[in-house]
Parts: C-alpha cells; structure tokens; sequence
C-alpha cells in the first residue's frame, strides 16, 4: 500500500503545484474542495462533504500549503483507497489540471497523448522527493527502451555529453523538460511521429500497464472447437484476449497463479507451433504465427507463473527498485566520503594551526639559541684561555707520568711472562692428570668386562650343564617311550593278525550262507512251479475258477486262494464233498 500512495502523490503534487498560480506554495480552499473532490470520485473512496467544508471552512487563514493539505489527503482518501480504481483515468485528471499551464508551445514531434504517456512514466521513473525529478541515470534507461522500441541503435556518446552538459546545471530533468527533450526528436533523430508514437505507447505498455508481452495468436474455442485469432495481452497474473490490438472488444482472460503452467504440443489438424496453458479449471489451446513467437510466449508465460510462485514483483519494477537502492547506495557512500573529507579537511587545518604554533615556538626557540649561543661563545673564549694555562701544566704531568708507565710496562712484560710459563706449566700437569684418569677409566671398564664375561661364561656353564642333565632325561625317557611304542606295535599288529583271521572267517561264512541262499531259491522257485501247476490241475478239476466277488461282512476266512475267496456256505460244502469222495475212494 505504501508503493501505491507514492504514485499517487506524484500525480496529485503536479495538480497541486498547477493551482498555485503566483508559485507562492499555497493553494486556495475552494481550489483543494474540487481537487479532493475530484479525487475521491477517480479513486472510488466515499465522498464526506462534512469532513470536507469542515476541513477546509472559509476563515482568515486564507490559502493552504502542501503541507497544510498533507494530513487531510492522507487521512480522508489515501488511507481509504483501494486497488480498484482506474489508474489511467486517475493520471489524466491530474494531467489535465497541469498540462495547460506547463507544456511547452512550441511544436513537438509527439502529440499530447503521447506526452501524457510520458507525463505517467515520468511519475513511475522520478525520485521520491520533491520537487520532482528524473535524473541521468533513469533518464538513459528510458531513452535506451524508446530507442531500442523504435528498432534504432542507441547513441552512448551522444548521451554522455548530453549528460555532462546536464550535470554542469542541474542534477535531473523536471516532467515538462523531458516531454520536451524527448518531443524535439533530439536522440529520435530520422524517426517518424508515428515511429516514435508507438515506442512511446510499447514502453507506456510495459512500464505503466504491466504488459509483459502482447500479440496476435491463434485461440481454439472451448465450445465450438473453432480457430480464432485474437489480440493476447499479458499481465503479472492474466492473459486477455481481445478481438482486436485497440483493445475494444475483450473476448476473455486467462487467470494466473502458482499452480497453472504452459507446456508445448505437437502439431495438429493442420496447425502448428501449438502450446497449452493449464489453469485451474480450464485448458487454453493456442497456436503461434511461428516456432520463435511460441517460444517467446512459452517463456514469457513460465517467467511471469515463476514470479507469481516466488511472489516477486514484475521485471521493470524489480529493475526500478534495484536502481533506486544502488543510487541511494552509491548517495550514501558519496555522503559518507564527504564526511570524511569534511573530516581530514578540519583535520589539515588543526594540523596547520599547530604547525604555525610549532613554527613560532621553533623561531622563539632560535633567538634564544642565538643569545645563548653568544653567551657561549664568550664563555668559551674565557675557558680556551684558563685551558691553554692547564694544557701546559698537563703536559708536564703527562711526560711524567709517561716515564712511569715505561718502567711499569717493563716490569709488567716480565710479570706477563712468568705467567705465561705458569699457564703452560698448568696445562701440561692438567694434560697429564687427564691421562692418568683416562687410564684409570679404561683399566676400569676391562675389570667390568672382564668380570662381565666371566658371569656369562658361568651362567652359560650352568646353563650347558642344564641342557646336559635334560638331554640325559630326555634320551632315557625316549628308550622307554620308544620300548612302549614296539609294544603297542606287536600288540596292534597281533590284533591285526586276528581280524584278518575273523575277516576271513567271516568271508568264509558269507560265501557258505550265500551258497545256502541259491539252494533255498532254486527250491522256492521249483516249489512255486509246482504250487501253481497244482492250483490249475485243482481250479480246472473242480471248476472252481471264478471271478472274485465282494464277500459278505462276516469274519474273512483265509485260504491259499487268498483272503474271503470262498463263504463259510461253500466251504462246508466244499468240505462235504470232499470226504464223500474220500469214503469212496
């Protein structure tokens, strides 16, 4: 809300500053009645006559200033206002209260709805302090995107020394120099009104109207399934669509938020370069003139849900936001290193006062350096006379003296000499009591030696002698393991010789058992051969050969036919039978 009421007080600060006629800073109350009125019917914000007469009643105060008319603005409409209104609508009331006092009468290459166009970008560009300006670095931006609009190529150097031209005046242009600068065609040079007309409405478009891109495409319908061309148009969060580029007739919108995306289609039913745009409750199908225009679109519509997910504000505002915050960056460190210099410039000067003060202090030093020197000088003239009295009588005293210090110098050379055989002396003895102790050291260690190795050789007799004694126990207890090792021999091979003797005893057994096993088959064989050739001669003598029924459930009776093979009816007939023909016999 903050950003919103800084625009606005843009364009309400040139309708102020058009009705203060004599440039006094103050308007007239019945002026502020219409223009709040005005106001509060192009915001949409609920008129309060009351508050309005109350605020604004005729005494003898008389005209009010800007700053008189701040607090009713903000709290009667700023504060009241919301994004609903028409902001175009808004800018040219206030332009209208300002353009016909201010535009400039000479003709221009650009009609005054273009310079309205740049009045309004002019307000989205300036700084936030009034009076309002646009300074050089914002005023290159805009040039660049008018002339890069225009399909021109843009003149750096010319805008340099414009630009070094400007800055010997003034820091910045006012709205009404830069509708001139850019009317009087002076870096639109070789272009048409109609060239730099629509540079002025494209950039108007994207800076003002939030238009991101905009052009004619291909739309297919969601009831008829018809192809229709249409004027696309896209905003932060909506794609319009328009009959045509005048924007009268509007067909539709396309609402965009975080979770819709656009993805590429193959070609169909005779169209190419197609694309779709998912929404939340709709699909959109859209043809591009050409793969480049579809690309552009694709990438122009992924940007613009990219920011809608992160919640960033459009490109130009972004950029404009970024070049305020690195100018008021680069204000501060200006201010900063002004400071500073300020600083070091109050410190050069407490350093030359000081300096000045040194140098007085050094001059008042050297005059009186010069009279002490004067009273040195004379005072050197007497001492060089009392000196040249002592030097003589020092003189004798030294030829005295240096007779003295001959015979003391001979007499300590002979002194010094003695020494020197004392010290030779002295070295020699010590030379010869370091041998003795070196001798007595070495006679030493081979004593400890020679002990030392008669300890090994002892501990090694004892230790052989040991050995010895183990090797004699050690060769006894191999004679009797080796006496017990043929025993066990004898003895294992003995048991050897009796298992091979019961092997093959048993081998002689299983031959004998086997044998008995081929007779007892051979008689079983032949006693089947007869058991069955008896069972045919019975069956076929008594007719006896039958099916085998199911018996009754009374107990089975067993015979060699098998098991229930005969009832216990037919076996007492059957037994009948047989002793009658047995008596007979």
């Amino acid at each position: 809300m903050g950003g919103l009421k800084d625009e606005l007080l843009k364009a309400i600060w040139h309708a102020f500053t058009a009705l203060d006629l004599d440039h006094s800073g103050k308007v007239s109350k019945s002026q502020l009645k219409v223009l709040s009125h005005n106001l509060c019917t192009v915001l949409k914000v609920p008129h309060d006559p009351v508050a309005l007469e109350e605020h604004f009643r005729d005494d003898d105060e008389g005209p009010v200033s800007n700053q008189g008319y701040m607090p009713y603005l903000n709290k009667f409409i700023l504060e009241k206002v919301q994004d609903n209104f028409d902001k175009i609508e808004f800018n040219r009331m206030c332009w209208t209260l300002c353009v016909k006092k201010n535009l400039t009468k000479s003709p221009l290459l650009i009609s005054e709805e273009d310079a309205f166009k740049v009045w309004v970008i002019f307000n989205f560009l300036s700084e936030d302090k009034y009076p309002l300006i646009i300074v050089p670095e914002e005023i290159e931006y805009l040039l660049k995107k008018l002339t890069e609009a225009m399909g021109g190529g843009w003149q750096q150097e010319q805008f340099e020394h414009y630009k070094v031209n400007l800055e010997d005046s003034k820091v910045g242009l006012s709205v009404w120099e830069l509708i001139e600068l850019i009317g009087n065609g002076q870096f639109s040079k070789g272009m048409d009104r109609q060239t730099v007309s629509m540079a002025i409405n494209e950039v108007f478009n994207e800076l003002i109207l939030d238009v991101l891109k905009q052009g004619y495409m291909m739309k297919k319908g969601h009831k008829r399934k018809n192809w229709t061309e249409r004027w696309f148009v896209l905003k932060p969060n909506i794609i319009s669509y328009y009959v045509g580029e005048d924007l009268k007739d509007k067909k539709g919108d396309i609402l965009l938020d975080e979770n819709c995306c656009v993805e590429s289609l193959p070609d169909k039913d005779g169209k190419k370069c197609l694309f779709l745009i998912k929404c939340f409750d709709k699909t959109f199908e859209i043809s591009a003139s050409d793969k480049k225009k579809k690309q552009e679109w694709i990438q122009a519509i992924h940007s613009t849900i990219h920011l809608l997910k992160v919640g960033s504000p459009p490109p130009h505002k972004e950029a404009r936001q970024r070049r305020k915050e690195l100018r008021k960056r680069l204000l501060a460190e200006q201010e900063e290193l002004e400071r500073q210099m300020k600083e070091l410039q109050a410190a050069n000067e407490n350093k030359q006062q000081e300096l000045e003060t040194v140098r007085k202090k050094l001059e008042e030093a050297a005059s009186r350096a010069a009279e002490e020197e004067k009273k040195r000088l004379q005072t050197q003239v007497e001492l060089q006379a009392r000196f040249s009295t002592e030097l003589e009588r020092e003189k004798l005293i030294r030829q005295q003296m240096e007779e003295q210090v001959a015979q003391k110098s001979s007499e300590l050379e002979q002194y010094l000499q003695r020494v020197r055989e004392l010290e030779d002396m002295y070295l020699k003895l010590q030379e010869a009591l370091e041998d003795e102790r070196q001798a007595r050291q070495d006679e030493e260690t081979v004593r400890k030696l020679q002990a030392r190795l008669l300890e090994e050789e002892s501990s090694k007799r004892a230790e052989l002698e040991k050995w010895h004694l183990e090797q004699q126990q050690a060769i006894q207890m191999t004679e009797a393991e080796k006496q017990e090792l043929e025993n066990q021999r004898v003895l294992k091979e003995q048991a050897l010789q009796e298992a091979m003797e019961q092997l093959a005893q048993l081998e002689l057994e299983r031959k004998q058992a086997l044998e008995q096993y081929e007779g007892v088959k051979k008689k079983l064989e032949m006693a089947t051969s007869k058991t069955k050739s008896w069972k045919d001669k019975v069956a076929h003598h008594e007719g006896l050969i039958r099916l085998i029924e199911p018996g009754a459930k009374n107990p089975h009776l067993i015979t060699h036919w098998g098991p229930a093979a005969f009832t216990q009816a037919e076996l007492e007939e059957r037994e009948k039978n047989w002793k009658g023909k047995k008596t007979t016999e």
